[in-house]
């Protein structure tokens, strides 16, 4: 799990608010998740901190930190990669969080694809393109190289890897060598944090849902839309 920017839920004027998480919420320790290994309490000025961030970040302190913090180390270590990666700018920003979503996705992730759609709403990125990535390749809302770079973060995720010269080479031209670095660190990052979430059980916590965001697009949605763009 990486530790995102400082964000909250923002009204559709432009004001910052929390709206009512999807989830009840406590004083300090929030939600069950259902997660493998039972959440622990964030102790010390490290956890004092970080639970004081996630409030003013999204009103309450998620599971997921608390089961981190058996292993402040590791929590500390993961928080810090994730913000150096996130920082990152030479890729498009829309474009990288289209590659995360697609990664965590195929993995399997939904803390993570659920996270990283409310981040595109508070960072002001293409909210409704990022709506259809679980569906990409059904969906007609990409360019190619939106496309390319979902293709490539799945390619990325198999076991091996299965990327080939020519997506890597089309990738290149699109983007340069620094981009497509850039990208290969954030699915790679991605794929560690989904990796590790999916093994403990931790699982979405209704971050979208607290933003009323719309719900991620399904296949199903995608039949809709052609079926009603045809009649």
């Amino acid at each position: 799990m990486s530790q995102p920017r400082d964000i909250r839920c923002l009204h559709v004027d432009g004001s910052s608010g929390n709206r009512t998480p999807a989830v009840d919420t406590q004083e300090d320790m929030m939600t069950t998740t259902q997660t493998r290994i039972p959440p622990t309490e964030l102790t010390g000025v490290f956890g004092a901190v970080v639970k004081v961030a996630a409030k003013r970040m999204i009103g309450r302190v998620p599971d997921s930190m608390g089961v981190l913090a058996h292993h402040p180390a590791l929590m500390r270590a993961s928080m810090g990669i994730g913000r150096k990666i996130e920082a990152l700018d030479e890729l498009d920003e829309n474009l990288a969080s289209y590659a995360v979503m697609a990664t965590a996705a195929y993995i399997g992730c939904s803390w993570c694809l659920d996270f990283n759609y409310y981040k595109t709403h508070n960072e002001g990125l293409d909210e409704e393109k990022a709506r259809q990535v679980p569906v990409w390749r059904e969906a007609s809302v990409f360019t190619p190289v939106e496309r390319q770079v979902m293709e490539y973060a799945e390619a990325m995720s198999q076991t091996p890897p299965s990327v080939t010269d020519e997506l890597s080479a089309s990738l290149l031209d699109a983007l340069g060598p620094a981009a497509l670095i850039e990208l290969t660190a954030k699915v790679a990052f991605m794929n560690m944090s989904s990796r590790m979430n999916v093994a403990l059980g931790i699982h979405s916590e209704g971050y979208a849902d607290a933003c009323e965001m719309r719900p991620l697009a399904t296949r199903a949605d995608v039949a809709a839309d052609v079926v009603g763009s045809a009649s």
